[in-house]
């Protein structure tokens, strides 16, 4: 008998165990979404928030994935048992995930659990069963869980939410890009990286993250118990890490001191509860929407206001 062929209950136990199998395969499951994805959740949410949730972001491009691969190092060196998740696009063919983060960071498959989560569209860049698969992880031992999230700006804002420390990662030469993004993505972040620090004008990119924090007053996004601080690293080497490691663990240290932890979490669990509401209603809509094309006909046709039909469905769902 394979892990394919056991149920939730047997494979979460495997997986406790250490069986790197029987946790692909819950990740599996719960990427799948359906009722073995439930029972799976069902069974880990106990001790599935244990773990210390680490976001790293950033543009395209900048490095983060090898960084990552750096920074899982660190934690290995440091007695952890820390696994990754590289939330990478959906394929347009098969909706899997590209796995290209999974292939710039083999290096480390043989000590560090990592794996590749796809997006599926979900605006944001962060998968639907991304929560799930922390909560897997956590269960079966692995701190820090780091998420590696898709590149693509400021939608990348859902990182804050979903994660306790935000890591983002940017490289010289952004220049005004600073500015621009300031009511972005740079806002979210617990820590800065300026990656890529042998180039010319890294220490330019550290200054205008400077003068921009010490402007975030100004903005209304100052925190007064927390300076983001900005870690100057090249991945390729190795150089900062470390550093940047003991700024990820005094952001969490931080956090437990002043009792945002548990606030995080809080909003983190409501951000999960939303999103698996919207996504059956979702799903309800499009059953309501396929049990009466006559609606579609109506409104196309003139015959019906599009404000009567949504009416129509919202009475079909009451």
């Amino acid at each position: 008998m394979t892990v394919r062929d056991l149920e939730p209950e047997a494979l979460v136990d495997l997986a406790v165990a250490g069986d790197r199998r029987a946790i692909g395969r819950l990740l599996t499951l719960v990427e799948r979404g359906d009722a073995d994805a439930a029972a799976v959740t069902g069974l880990t949410h106990a001790t599935g928030d244990r773990a210390q949730v680490v976001g790293v972001t950033g543009a395209p491009g900048a490095g983060k994935s090898t960084m990552v691969a750096r920074l899982v190092g660190a934690f290995v060196a440091a007695g952890r048992q820390p696994a990754v998740l590289a939330v990478d696009p959906s394929s347009p063919l098969t909706g899997g995930a590209l796995l290209g983060d999974r292939v710039r960071m083999a290096e480390v498959d043989q000590t560090v659990f990592v794996r590749s989560v796809a997006t599926r569209g979900h605006a944001g860049g962060l998968a639907l069963a991304v929560p799930g698969a922390v909560q897997v992880l956590a269960a079966c031992g692995h701190d820090p869980v780091v998420i590696e999230t898709v590149g693509v700006g400021q939608v990348e804002v859902d990182i804050a939410v979903a994660t306790d420390t935000a890591v983002v990662v940017v490289t010289p030469g952004m220049g005004d890009t600073v500015q621009a993004n300031k009511a972005g993505l740079l806002e979210v972040a617990d820590v800065f990286v300026v990656n890529k620090a042998d180039r010319p004008g890294a220490h330019d990119t550290r200054r205008d993250l400077e003068l921009m924090l010490d402007l975030s007053h100004i903005t209304g996004q100052e925190d007064a118990t927390w300076r983001p601080p900005i870690v100057m690293t090249d991945s390729l080497v190795g150089t900062g890490i470390d550093e940047l490691q003991q700024a990820v663990d005094a952001h969490h240290a931080h956090l437990v001191e002043v009792g945002e932890l548990g606030q995080r979490r809080r909003r983190r669990a409501r951000l999960e509860i939303a999103t698996r509401v919207r996504t059956a209603l979702h799903a309800e809509v499009d059953h309501a929407l396929s049990a009466r094309p006559d609606l579609a006909d109506a409104v196309a046709t003139g015959e019906m206001s599009s404000i009567e039909a949504a009416e129509e469905i919202r009475r079909a769902l009451d």
